[in-house]
């Protein structure tokens, strides 16, 4: 396994950190390796915002789900799928640009995520821990307000960054879903009850945790996840987001 491997093997979302920053020299490397990313004709479908004002990191983690450890992560960046910017590049050339549409908005969502990868993967060569939060797609109104956003751009992920605790360094990383369970070979193949519950016994003993009940685990991450209200509160703001991209062929 070549270091490249070792570390994306490695990595771990981390939600603890210690309070020292994350420098200028390393900030810019992560940005860098976010430019760096593939993306969709070169055009950069997205627009990243680095979130230095505390009291706004402390906004943000009250509307992402009341998640008092963004507010403490020395460093926050919030990846926009961007359709706006380059319509705007086209009416500065005195074109008149069809408004964007669905799958304009899928391609950014894919080029922000991606870019958004890039730089997790940096972190994680610089030491640096890093964590997800896909709340940010929640509370679209109060969102759009506290970061600004005009129509046509959408939060598709915000990561925020530090330096683990040991407390995070030494906790194991998540077991996953075998790899036979989850890639088809050419078309998409349905999986029986039968393979649903091997794949997620086969996860838990690769996690050492063998006394795995897979029907009481189904219902407590069902009613924690799927049919929680932040859960419910992501779909409604999706769909006022969506909102702007319905009409377009009109």
């Amino acid at each position: 396994m070549n270091e490249v491997l070792r570390q994306l093997a490695a990595r771990k979302s981390v939600r603890a950190y210690t309070d020292e920053p994350v420098t200028p020299e390393e900030k810019q490397a992560i940005l860098q390796a976010a430019f760096d990313a593939p993306t969709a004709g070169c055009q950069q479908f997205y627009t990243i915002l680095d979130i230095t004002d505390q009291a706004l990191k402390e906004r943000l983690a009250e509307l992402c789900d009341h998640q008092p450890f963004i507010a403490a992560a020395p460093l926050v960046l919030v990846f926009l799928a961007d359709c706006r910017r380059w319509n705007q590049c086209y009416r500065a050339a005195g074109l008149d640009p069809r408004d964007p549409g669905p799958g304009d908005l899928l391609l950014a969502a894919a080029d922000a995520v991606i870019a958004a990868q890039n730089a997790v993967t940096a972190a994680e060569s610089l030491g640096l821990g890093s964590c997800y939060i896909g709340d940010v797609l929640e509370q679209c109104e109060a969102m759009r307000e506290a970061l600004a956003l005009p129509p046509a751009v959408v939060p598709a992920a915000m990561v925020v960054f530090g330096r683990p605790t040991d407390q995070q360094k030494a906790r194991p990383k998540p077991a996953r879903l075998p790899a036979e369970y989850i890639v088809c070979e050419n078309t998409y193949a349905e999986h029986t009850p039968a393979q649903h519950r091997a794949a997620f016994a086969a996860r838990a003993a690769a996690g050492q945790k063998p006394a795995f009940d897979y029907d009481a685990y189904m219902r407590a991450f069902a009613a924690r996840k799927y049919e929680s209200d932040f859960s419910r509160e992501m779909s409604r703001s999706a769909a006022v987001y969506l909102k702007d991209f319905q009409g377009w062929d009109q």
